[in-house]
């Protein structure tokens, strides 16, 4: 049985794609692979294959041991994509980039969850031979598509009549999400229901973080914000909207929106290079605020037109799915293995 330990801590912080993208990997390996893998989580015993999925000091210095045999790094981001999430002093963000690049070179396999990053840690002076794309994927057992008596009684729970029109968007409340874009729809759209799922996973220290406390303060009526929802809770929100909005100017492979396929939710994002690069197809494009607003409005006046997003949304629920990952991630790991071997 191959031995592998998993380093993380990206489920102690609710309201991070990284920590979903985490719990799904771990529940796929231990449900579909416990007679081949064998999974432990934080131990510092000898295993074959350590793979890292947060970047944790302790984990850094725990890659000088030989006990961790292969390792397998996670990337989720890069330096230059936590600009706009935290807020930094410029000689301590310095030293915080430096670091996320050498915990990255002291690995032996790189993943990344989006193929535009292979270009960019090359950049960064890693090794192109060493990275491999992997996407990132969604458990259809935590989110599908529900009945319409249930998604009924949902609205009903959250105060939101049956007929109203919802945009629904998910993640960390910072300008990177564009939280700014989608609180100015709600305020050009009164008739409109907007909700946003998410927080202050960072706390005090995300960028703006004194202006998005007063935004969610003083929302207007038709702008919900919930706060950082648990994921068995989620499903319902991708449910009941009638449009999936992510407005973010960057992101990595974000687990909201599978999330939001695999309920069958149409999806409307930002039109950036990343997206063309995983999802083209699949979503509605949108250039900047405008575009978003015109959308809105023409699916609010003819909701019909929805229909084929719903279509494309389960197409690529089907394509990200647990039975294509499952494979990929098992011959990874045997590929791995074979190396770890080979290098003794």
């Amino acid at each position: 049985m191959i031995k592998i330990n998993m380093f993380s801590s990206a489920d102690k912080v609710a309201g991070q794609g990284v920590g979903s993208a985490y719990l799904e990997l771990i529940n796929l390996l231990k449900e579909r692979f416990s007679d081949e893998f064998q999974i432990k989580i934080n131990d510092y015993h000898a295993s074959d294959l350590s793979h890292y999925h947060t970047i944790d000091p302790q984990f850094y210095l725990s890659t000088f041991s030989k006990k961790r045999g292969r390792k397998i790094g996670y990337v989720h981001f890069l330096p230059e994509t936590l600009e706009g999430s935290i807020n930094l002093p410029k000689p301590a963000r310095k030293i915080f980039y430096n670091y996320v690049i050498s915990f990255y070179k002291r690995m032996d396999q790189i993943v990344v969850v989006n193929p535009t990053f292979i270009d960019k840690l090359v950049a960064h002076g890693l090794d192109r031979k060493k990275i491999k794309y992997i996407p990132n994927f969604v458990s259809t057992d935590n989110f599908y598509e529900k009945t319409a008596e249930e998604k009924a009684a949902f609205r009903k729970k959250i105060g939101i009549p049956e007929n109203k029109f919802v945009v629904f968007g998910d993640g960390q409340v910072q300008e990177r999400k564009g939280i700014d874009d989608f609180y100015h729809l709600a305020e050009m759209n009164p008739d409109i229901q907007f909700v946003w799922a998410g927080g202050f996973s960072f706390g005090k220290i995300t960028d703006g973080y004194d202006r998005y406390k007063d935004m969610i303060e003083n929302a207007p009526s038709n702008m919900k914000f919930t706060g950082i929802v648990n994921r068995n809770d989620l499903v319902n929100y991708y449910n009941i909207c009638d449009i999936f909005l992510l407005p973010s100017y960057d992101e990595l492979f974000p687990m909201s929106v599978l999330e939001a396929f695999s309920c069958g939710a149409p999806v409307l994002l930002r039109d950036l290079d990343l997206y063309r690069a995983i999802i083209d197809g699949y979503y509605q494009k949108a250039e900047g605020f405008s575009e978003m607003n015109a959308f809105i409005n023409k699916a609010n006046q003819n909701r019909s037109i929805l229909n084929d997003f719903k279509q494309k949304s389960r197409a690529a629920s089907k394509q990200y799915s647990e039975d294509n990952l499952s494979k990929i991630w098992h011959e990874f790991y045997m590929d791995q293995y074979k190396i770890a071997k080979q290098d003794r």
